[in-house]
């Protein structure tokens, strides 16, 4: 009988089979020599790996005749990996149990020992922190992902039960797990046929009669949003849903199926499956090993137009934000910081960028142009008296701007500072009209918050008895005053497209900066494949 014949076998006969395997008698200098050479030529490009079983003395973790659990557990787990939307071709499940069945001398097993804690490594690091290098596929996505050591992961999987530790490696967050669940529902919609045929036709509201309004009932039955009901009228019941709709994909919830609610309503549950399987790739980019993200957080979500304070997972605070315009070099920036202080009556330092391209231009056609900005050189206020603007270039102009503090700044009367590479942070506006808007996607990068007042209030609360009192009585004065934050603040910058809220509700909103389909197209040539469950 050959090994090669039992490759498919279940994973207590492959135990069998393998631990016959490794009996095979031989010289022990001689299988030693060539299970070392075999290890140390497969570990030659992975410091982490040499690393770890060089302090092992080169001693096997998965092929040795006591490693059967280890081995089960690890096949189990690849086997899973398109439950958490990863490609199982990555790992390849079957061509490592063919190298375990196949391990017939010191060599092979070498070869299949390295091949194991290789693919480890592999799905350890997609499920667990996430599988993209997302700034090397969109550079404004600047997350820094925390990654593990990969002797710490090898060590941590010999410490205990190795089925508890792979069960443990995805994220914990709540965040993730209804995720997951989300997503195995939606392969079981797609694998019953879907929700049915879009909603032709253009606007429909209360009193509407006809094929379309029977479409949308029909299809608001099929995903949830109603219960199930014969009426071909557009009635309070079915505005509900509509309205149900509208909230939970980030929708004006006027209960009307205008042009855009239906183009909503009639998005395929193949693409909602994608958007929820990159939602889940986006919750392993916040794995730290602390899976709270601090138990006071700010969470600003980009495509939600919001911001949120969370408190031991609850929110607390929240408030509409106008965040970058869509041009990349206006968009938001995700990535993750510490807010350390407030700046109350703040000052506009203008970024050179609109420095040159907006108010450059405005003072070479008028010297008086863009009159509340002043003109500083080396930290100082200079004069404009005397000064040809046109003789400068937005390359070799040599000022800098400054708002200083008053009613029209355009941070308003606060902002909150995380100090950063990007110079972005939260901030009042004087412009509040956009605050109104469904997408609020108008600024140069920097996040407007609609209730900045109320926010500072909020984080002030913890260190000042009368936090209103106190924040007024130094935005009275006029000056500009730095307050710090007696705690510091993890602030998270987010693009959530889908994600699930308190109440366990289902959420998607629009990719305002094409940002999914650029992050979807990656994880496919990776090899993730939508999946369909019949049931």
């Amino acid at each position: 009988m050959t090994f090669f014949s039992l490759r498919r076998l279940p994973l207590s006969l492959l135990t069998l089979a393998l631990t016959l395997t490794l009996l095979i008698p031989a010289p022990a200098s001689a299988l030693v020599t060539a299970f070392r050479q075999a290890i140390a030529e497969g570990v030659a490009a992975e410091d982490g790996l040499a690393e770890f079983y060089r302090g092992r003395a080169f001693e096997p973790i998965w092929t040795g005749t006591e490693d059967a659990d280890r081995r089960n557990a690890l096949l189990t787990a690849l086997e899973g990996a398109a439950d958490h939307g990863l490609p199982v071709s990555r790992y390849d499940p079957d061509t490592l149990r063919a190298a375990f069945m196949d391990a017939d001398n010191a060599y092979a097993r070498g070869q299949a020992e390295i091949l194991a804690s290789t693919m480890f490594l592999a799905y350890a690091r997609d499920v667990q922190t996430g599988m993209l290098e997302p700034g090397d596929i969109i550079p404004v996505i600047a997350r820094e992902l925390p990654r593990r050591d990969p002797t710490d992961l090898l060590s941590g999987l010999m410490q205990g039960d190795p089925h508890d530790f792979m069960r443990a490696l995805p994220p914990a967050h709540p965040e993730y797990v209804n995720l997951q669940r989300r997503m195995m529902e939606m392969e079981r919609v797609i694998g019953n046929g879907g929700w049915g045929e879009p909603v032709r036709g253009g606007r429909l509201e209360l009193g509407a009669r006809g094929p379309a309004v029977v479409a949308l009932r029909d299809r608001l039955i099929a995903m949830g949003y109603m219960d199930r009901s014969a009426t071909a009228v557009y009635d309070a019941e079915l505005q509900a849903a509509v309205q149900l709709f509208q909230v939970r994909h980030g929708l004006e919830a006027d209960g009307v199926a205008g042009t855009g609610t239906l183009e909503e309503i009639n998005v395929a549950p193949e693409q909602r499956l994608r958007e929820i399987i990159l939602g889940m790739e986006r919750q392993r980019w916040l794995n730290w090993e602390d899976p709270n993200r601090g138990d006071r957080h700010i969470l600003v979500n980009i495509p939600d137009f919001h911001a949120f304070v969370i408190d031991d997972e609850e929110v607390s605070f929240s408030t509409r934000v106008v965040v970058g315009a869509s041009p990349e070099d206006r968009a938001t920036p995700e990535f993750s910081d510490v807010m350390e202080h407030m700046v109350i009556n703040p000052s506009w330092y203008v970024p050179r960028s609109i420095t040159v391209n907006e108010y450059l231009p405005q003072m070479q056609a008028n010297p008086g142009g863009a009159a509340q900005m002043e003109l500083m050189r080396g930290g100082r206020p200079v004069s404009r008296a005397g000064i040809d603007f046109t003789q400068y270039t937005r390359r070799n102009f040599p000022f800098d701007l400054r708002q200083p503090p008053g009613p029209n700044n355009a941070l308003g009367r606060v902002k909150f500072m995380f100090p950063n590479r990007h110079n972005i942070y939260l901030h009042d506006t004087p412009t509040r009209s956009l605050f109104e808007r469904e997408s609020r996607a108008f600024s140069h990068g920097c996040v407007r918050v609609q209730r900045p007042l109320e926010l500072a209030y909020h984080l002030l609360a913890r260190q000042e008895a009368s936090p209103q009192s106190y924040f007024d009585g130094i935005l009275s004065t006029g000056q500009e005053t730095q307050v710090d934050l007696a705690t510091q603040i993890p602030v998270h910058i987010v693009y959530w497209t889908s994600f699930v809220d308190q109440d366990g509700a289902l959420h998607f909103r629009r990719d305002v900066y094409d940002r999914d389909a650029r992050l979807w197209r990656a994880m496919e040539e990776a090899g993730v494949e939508l999946r369909s469950v019949s049931s």
